[in-house]
């Protein structure tokens, strides 16, 4: 029997050989981005039982990889087939990347090389980056960010990251924390600045040497963006000045004396002379500036860090944020004074012959809650002037940093919210995005309670849908919905179409959220847990903190505002999302969600299983903020004296609503640890241990909407 089997076996092998067809690719192999896109390519050709072949007479396919002029401008590419000759061009590197990566994306969702077909694209936006922080000399101080330090030191981490950037058009990676010189270099005249002994600091720079070698490979350019004015606790304590410009501290007055101006210029110079590869940095006006003029600090920031940059004798890129504050405060101010004295400032760097531009021009979306409303409602301070676009800008464009404070456990995919962001936001002045977030960074997975096989080993591997959905969509907003949706296929091989519907419709609970509550700075909400800054601490948002908080959105009505008109008979137009128009909204699309995923079976797969969790939990979450906005215009309207029975309407409201969050809790409390949270240190500028975060440790908050109600009473006309 066995010679027999063996026999039968070998001839299967010949058969599955025999029928294998043979692929040879053409690429320029000293190019590491062309090696980079061919080792993509070459990994799906293997797994759809393609064989690679060395020889370039005997194939049965030639893909050509490389890169040729084109009129659709940088970063494009083009995909064509003339019988079994494929040619991947790009108009550059990076379209050369990103060309080959749409071919192998076309062969995971299950196209042959017979079949691939003619297809074109290029950038819509020429700058698609991430904003990440690290954990050292983080802007905050707290557990929730400390936490990364092992995993962001594993250079595994960043390679994965940078992969998926890539693969999903992101093309700048921004690195972020208040004094990022010391774990780059000891600088050469100040040696007392490190806290590294030599072995640790050659430890440092070959982490960072490492991620910017890993991202010239992706052709992913990467700046480093610190804020100012601060320095390391040993400079400070060596020369006993700028005492209070150090870590953890960020409100603090500026410290302009001449050694720390000469430290910051000069590392800034060495800094971009170790490392080549780096692509520029970012100044930041506002922190560790307190006491100085908006003046005072771009004088400064040209004194120290565009002065670096020229005597590094190279050229390199620029991220110039626009200043928040008018003042000589820290906090938030806009005016058009400051707009008009930064777009000088900005001018004048734009000229200089060793800043490779456009000059990024960045603006906080919204403050810190991107993910609200589309319609840019206001930026970091206050509302934005028409300065920096009016005169249209020649040496500079406008980027706008969406930033997500609002939600870390649960997966987020709204395609179409994005495309709207897009469409509000791409007049010809703009030149991008900054995606991320400051309170959170997405490294180490610190959510995940069960214990079993998952399909993610790092943090943002949860968010796939979220990195994929804003690059994809940043680089070209036509990229139709089947591309999200034959990834959740490939990963679970169940219909993706449905999970995309069921995620879209469900998580747009957290926009729904934005838009009602208006909101400022990082702390101020907190959307998958209902929570914002109440006074000084971060709790959920009672009945009456709804009631009275005016909205973001200006098409949203709040529900003060909604209960006062009813009373006074107004009417509101048909553009108005008035509260029953949100609850409407609210419960059509949550419960459309769940019927659309409750027959998907999750046995044996918990990564698939957590996918649906978070579905089911936005979800109950859009369903309990129906429930609780029907009991806060129940509540309002029976304080200002529109009939008793609303009342016992509120109670009931409110007692549905928690029954939604007891549904969040049964879902969560299996799957979800206890999770640090940097919002719980409120308006304090010091950590907070107490900091962990699941939606059953606030249900006592929940509940006690409906001792509210029990307690109202009529307001005295």
């Amino acid at each position: 029997m066995k010679p027999t089997l063996i026999t039968f076996l070998l001839a299967l092998l010949f058969i599955s050989e025999t029928y294998s067809q043979s692929v040879y690719l053409l690429f320029d192999k000293s190019s590491a981005e062309a090696n980079y896109a061919a080792e993509k390519l070459s990994f799906e050709l293997a797994s759809k039982k393609y064989t690679l072949t060395t020889s370039p007479k005997d194939y049965h396919y030639l893909i050509n990889i490389g890169i040729a002029p084109s009129a659709n401008g940088p970063e494009s590419f083009e995909i064509k087939r003339e019988g079994n000759k494929i040619s991947v061009l790009g108009s550059d590197a990076r379209g050369m990347i990103y060309g080959t990566l749409s071919l192998t994306e076309s062969l995971r969702n299950g196209s042959s090389l017979k079949e691939i077909e003619y297809k074109t694209e290029k950038p819509h936006f020429p700058l698609r980056a991430i904003k990440h922080n690290t954990s050292w000399y983080s802007y905050r101080p707290s557990s929730a960010l400390d936490l990364h330090t092992e995993t962001l030191k594993d250079v595994k981490y960043w390679e994965a990251f940078l992969d998926m950037m890539v693969e999903n058009r992101f093309n700048s990676l921004s690195i972020w924390n208040l004094h990022p010189f010391v774990f780059m270099i000891q600088a050469k005249n100040f040696p007392e600045a490190s806290p590294f002994s030599p072995k640790e600091m050659e430890e440092w720079k070959k982490l960072h040497k490492s991620i910017f070698k890993m991202a010239k490979e992706r052709a992913i350019e990467t700046y480093i963006i610190p804020f100012n004015i601060f320095v390391s606790h040993e400079f400070a304590n060596a020369h006993n000045i700028a005492q209070k410009n150090v870590y953890p501290n960020y409100y603090v007055p500026g410290d302009t004396s001449e050694l720390v101006k000469r430290y910051t210029r000069e590392s800034v110079t060495q800094v971009l002379q170790e490392y080549p590869e780096l692509t520029g940095f970012g100044l930041t006006l506002g922190e560790g500036m307190a006491g100085m003029t908006p003046q005072q600090r771009e004088d400064w920031m040209f004194d120290t860090y565009i002065e670096g940059m020229r005597l590094a004798g190279r050229p390199s890129k620029l991220v110039h944020r626009i200043p928040f504050s008018s003042t000589t405060e820290s906090l938030g101010a806009t005016s058009v004074d400051l707009e008009r004295l930064t777009r000088k400032a900005i001018e004048k760097e734009a000229k200089l012959d060793f800043i490779d531009g456009p000059i990024w021009a960045d603006l906080k979306y919204n403050w810190s809650h991107a993910h609200s409303t589309p319609k840019l409602v206001k930026v970091h301070g206050g509302e934005m002037f028409d300065t920096f676009y009016n005169p249209l800008p020649e040496g500079y464009k406008i980027t706008y940093t969406a930033r997500n404070e609002d939600f870390f456990a649960l997966r987020w995919g709204v395609p179409q919210f994005v495309r709207d962001h897009i469409a509000l936001n791409s007049h010809s002045y703009v030149g991008g995005y900054f995606v991320g977030s400051e309170t959170y960074i997405p490294a180490k997975d610190y959510f995940t309670a069960v214990e079993g096989p998952v399909d993610w080993d790092f943090a943002f591997q949860r968010q796939w849908l979220f990195y994929k959905i804003w690059g994809r969509l940043l680089y070209n907003p036509e990229t139709p919905d089947e591309v999200f949706a034959a990834t959740y296929t490939n990963k679970y091989g169940v219909d993706g179409d449905k999970l995309l519907e069921a995620m879209s419709l469900a998580s747009s609970t957290q926009m729904k959220i934005g838009s009602l509550y208006d909101s400022r700075w990082d702390f101020t909400l907190y959307g998958e847990g209902l929570m914002a800054l109440v006074g000084d601490s971060t709790n959920y948002i009672s009945a009456d903190i709804l009631i009275n908080q005016p909205t973001l959105d200006p098409d949203y009505v709040s529900v003060k505002d909604y209960v006062l008109a009813k009373k006074s008979g107004k009417e509101f137009g048909k553009e108005k999302i008035t509260p029953t128009v949100l609850v409407e909204m609210l419960e059509s699309d949550c419960i459309k969600a769940l019927e659309l995923i409750k027959e998907i079976s999750t046995k044996d797969n918990n990564s698939l299983m957590y996918e649906l969790a978070d579905i089911k939990i936005w979800a109950n979450l859009g369903l309990h903020l129906a429930e609780k906005i029907k009991g806060s215009i129940s509540l309002q309207s029976y304080r200002e004296g529109l009939g008793a029975n609303h009342q016992a309407e509120a109670v009931t409201s409110f007692t549905n609503a928690l029954e939604y969050w007891d549904k969040i809790i049964a879902i969560s409390r299996p799957i979800y640890k206890d999770m640090p949270l940097a919002h719980y240190n409120g308006s304090s500028h010091d950590r907070n241990e107490n900091n962990l975060f699941h939606w059953a440790l606030i249900r006592d908050e929940v509940a006690y909407d409906i001792e509210i109600a029990k307690s109202a009473v009529v307001k005295i006309q």
